[in-house]
């Protein structure tokens, strides 16, 4: 597993690395996504949305566990947080392995129905302006994108 890490100084900064991630996601591509609260979560899942190609607004599916939106393939947008005490499979296959990309919030609840193959980002909060992201790949083609994006 490769592991990147980078440092934003901006919100626009943090959007902007995310939307270039967005436009070279393919179908069946699942990111998963740590942090505390605050520190930038769903400002990252808005640039990943805008390079996917998504025009509606993203905002963080907190009360609903999933929000799907329409891109130039289907974005899903997971925050299982309310399942931390679950072991119910609510058929998380059918989008990880479906024609979208997915995003899942607080995946260490689920961790047992994620595929071994995703992205790992971790968002942790530094300063008011600076975010640390350290970008976990467990394939080639995961590793691949983190390097044409940062570097």
């Amino acid at each position: 597993m490769a592991v990147f890490e980078w440092k934003s100084s901006s919100v626009e900064e943090t959007q902007r690395v995310a939307e270039q991630l967005g436009e070279r996601l393919r179908p069946g591509d699942v990111l998963t996504l740590e942090g505390d609260l605050g520190a930038g979560k769903t400002t990252f899942t808005k640039g990943l949305g805008k390079g996917l190609g998504v025009k509606r607004t993203i905002n963080s599916p907190t009360f609903t566990i999933m929000k799907e939106y329409q891109g130039r393939v289907p974005f899903y947008h997971m925050d299982v947080y309310r399942l931390e005490d679950s072991d119910e499979d609510l058929g998380f296959d059918e989008y990880f392995d479906g024609d979208g990309v997915t995003v899942v919030e607080w995946a260490q609840f689920i961790e047992e129905f994620l595929p071994k193959e995703r992205l790992d980002i971790t968002i942790r909060y530094m300063d008011d302006s600076t975010r640390l992201l350290i970008m976990e790949a467990s394939s080639d083609h995961f590793e691949e994108l983190c390097k044409e994006i940062l570097g």
